[in-house]
């Protein structure tokens, strides 16, 4: 397995080690012990498994209380992948980050807390999972506007047949300039 780091602090990209012949593969997609000892070190309690179709996009999601690092990847299909830093104190707030991930390629993105999350499903279909490292709550969960122009994900649009498709709750998201976000590291404990 390797661990990629990226310019924004704790947020990594996982390429874990897949063995394949022709029967298909194999591949380990979470080992405490083995993720602890290539810096990942973390608990996580929740795991979510969502199911969207093509234009479909997702987020972005964060929870101001209780929030949740995420430990993503496509089972099937290929998503374009998003987290936004939304600590204050981090030199990349405001910044976005991208990756491609898909059953093809098995990356793994970890989004700590203190980031929003989504993406956008580039094929027919895309089954997404992830693990998270608390508890959802409805009640603390927030949505960045997914296409802030101050915050200026290049979602890849061109790529899709028609408009995003999007939920009430992801249509209704708000600026990042009127956003509740992190104001200190103790506000992630």
């Amino acid at each position: 397995m390797e661990v990629l780091t990226t310019e924004m602090d704790g947020l990594l990209v996982v390429e874990p080690r897949v063995f394949g012949d022709e029967r298909g593969y194999f591949k380990e997609s979470w080992n405490r012990r083995r993720y602890a000892d290539a810096g990942l070190d973390v608990d996580f309690v929740q795991d979510n498994f969502s199911r969207s179709r093509q234009g479909t996009l997702r987020g972005l999601h964060y929870q101001i209380e209780q929030p949740q690092g995420k430990l993503v990847s496509v089972v099937r299909g290929e998503v374009f992948d998003v987290a936004v830093d939304l600590r204050k104190w981090s030199e990349t707030f405001g910044r976005w980050y991208c990756v491609r991930l898909s059953g093809e390629n098995h990356r793994q993105l970890y989004v700590p807390p203190g980031f929003a999350h989504g993406f956008l499903v580039l094929s027919d279909s895309a089954d997404f999972q992830y693990k998270c490292t608390d508890f959802y709550a409805p009640e603390h969960e927030r949505t960045l506007q997914w296409d802030d122009p101050s915050v200026g994900v290049a979602w890849p649009l061109d790529e899709m047949p028609e408009e995003p498709i999007l939920s009430e709750k992801d249509r209704c998201g708000v600026l990042l300039e009127s956003a509740e976000c992190y104001e200190s590291p103790d506000a992630l404990a």
